[in-house]
């Protein structure tokens, strides 16, 4: 499970770099609507990939942080911190991600 969310995490970053790049390397005499058709696809792809992506970390940091509870009761509220805290950083990530798409997506 490890390798295939290390995969994801680097095709994702992968679309999130690229969605844009493709975006902006339409040629000048194609038809604006077709332009602006394949980079609206293209950045609601990389946004999509985005929210997977923070959908998949977060469900892993809940998993480990119940099993981590189960196995020390007594550290259940440090623990529960620390989830917290990682999940809103993850949270703001996705959010400026999609920030970043739908910018791209509006030039």
């Amino acid at each position: 499970m490890n390798k295939f969310f290390k995969v994801f995490a680097v095709a994702s970053l992968f679309a999130l770099v690229m969605a844009p790049m493709a975006a902006f390397a339409q040629e000048a005499a194609a038809d604006a609507a077709a332009a602006a058709g394949s980079a609206l696809k293209l950045d609601s792809i990389a946004a999509a990939l985005a929210i997977i992506g923070a959908a998949f970390g977060i469900s892993r940091i809940g998993a480990s942080a119940v099993e981590s509870m189960a196995r020390q009761p007594e550290a259940s509220g440090t623990i529960n911190s620390a989830m917290i805290v990682s999940a809103a950083l993850i949270e703001g990530a996705t959010f400026f991600a999609l920030i970043i798409c739908l910018l791209a997506s509006l030039k």
